[in-house]
């Protein structure tokens, strides 16, 4: 390659870094503010949630009771870090073990929990598209506003196939609380519950940017755990610059050589050689859209999803750009197809820390998760062919 090349290539790498570290920096504040604040935080969350399910569950469905608070929760969860894997440790560490004392076979309450954390990638902020807005232009908070109801769909999705099994094995649900404890509980939350709406609050309303809105996030974080909560002390400090440094620069060198490989792609001009073949097979949008479904499906389940992203969209782009394919609607789209990688084997993170989480093997939690998969899979085919439940909510907010 000689020392030019090399050269060329260190500095390729180092600008690789550089498009994307203001943004991703940003996300991983969040996530750091998040899971170091687990105790402080999710602790006044998990008890808001509770008596709100378990009202439900009164009139409802009874089973859905303490299944509800794992996805709900996620949901809550993901509305603040970004991270799906986040999801799953900060969450599952809580609600795994409570699950299976209430009765919750191990491998079920878990698969739960794991599903159920992929929502931190499609609920805004998601770390996966920022990280596509930065390579295809479009707007981050249009991707943020597109991925609400593709994530309250799959959401609920999980949450009815929890409760038919549920059902199916004679799972309850708690029993009601009364109006008092809710009222208190609330309270007890309601600092912790407002996270989510001062960081997308912000960024929609155009008060600050993401950039921006982690650093409220960590002063936010930081003044509730010391002063209001009281459970953050100044020797955990070095903990959780740790955890963000090395966090950190694992991804980066993620993000850096694989948009280094999607520059040699680009340079060798494969993304339009891959356009050009599948155009040839068919021009239809369906039948396009299906095999973009299946390829991506494919590729989650061995490819980490910010290199799966950093080297596909490069080699898609022009594919969707030539059928008229919303990109905004296709970022959302990947970004789901890429989430049910994380719960599929071999790769499937949020599955690994599962098992590490709920103490089962990889074989038990993925029977447990299959039927959650297929639901998921569902949902992916009813996004790909209606757009418009990606691309309704930036519209509203003339974000897109």
């Amino acid at each position: 390659m000689g020392v030019a090349g090399n050269m060329r290539f260190l500095r390729k790498l180092l600008g690789c870094v550089n498009t994307v570290t203001e943004y991703f920096v940003s996300v991983l504040f969040v996530l750091m503010v998040v899971v170091v604040f687990l105790q402080v935080i999710f602790r006044f969350l998990l008890h808001a949630s509770l008596p709100w399910s378990k009202e439900l569950s009164r009139y409802i469905l009874v089973w859905l009771s303490f299944l509800g608070v794992a996805i709900i929760a996620c949901i809550f969860f993901g509305a603040i870090s970004g991270s799906a894997v986040a999801c799953v440790a900060a969450i599952g560490t809580i609600l795994i073990p409570s699950m299976v004392r209430r009765g919750y076979d191990a491998p079920f309450s878990t698969a739960v929990q794991a599903c159920a954390g992929t929502l931190g990638v499609m609920i805004p902020p998601s770390i996966p598209m920022i990280i596509y807005g930065v390579m295809t232009g479009v707007t981050i908070g249009g991707l943020f506003m597109g991925g609400i109801l593709p994530g309250f769909c799959v959401g609920g999705s999980l949450m009815i196939v929890a409760w038919i099994i549920a059902r199916k094995r004679g799972y309850k649900g708690d029993e009601k609380p009364c109006a008092a404890h809710i009222w208190t509980t609330f309270k007890d939350a309601i600092l912790a519950l407002l996270m989510p709406a001062i960081i997308l609050g912000g960024i929609y309303g155009g008060v600050f940017t993401p950039t921006e809105a982690a650093v409220v996030a960590v002063v936010y974080g930081f003044v509730i755990g010391f002063f209001v909560y009281k459970e953050l002390h100044f020797r955990d400090l070095k903990e959780i610059l740790v955890n963000s440094v090395v966090g950190t620069a694992m991804i980066m060198f993620i993000i850096a050589t694989s948009s280094v490989f999607s520059w040699i792609l680009t340079a060798q001009k494969i993304p339009q050689s891959v356009a050009e073949s599948i155009l040839s097979f068919s021009r239809n949008p369906v039948i396009v859209m299906f095999l973009i479904n299946v390829l991506l499906l494919f590729i989650g389940t061995f490819m980490e999803t910010v290199a799966s992203i950093i080297i596909l969209v490069p080699v898609l782009l022009p594919v969707i750009t030539q059928l008229g394919i919303d990109p905004l609607h296709f970022g959302v789209l990947i970004v789901v197809n890429l989430a049910v990688g994380m719960v599929t084997p071999p790769l499937g993170v949020c599955l690994f820390m599962g098992c590490r989480i709920g103490n089962v093997s990889l074989e038990e939690i993925t029977r447990a998760a299959w039927p959650f998969i297929m639901v998921m899979i569902l949902d992916i085919f009813i996004l790909a062919y209606v757009p418009w439940i990606s691309t309704v909510l930036p519209k509203l907010a003339g974000l897109y």
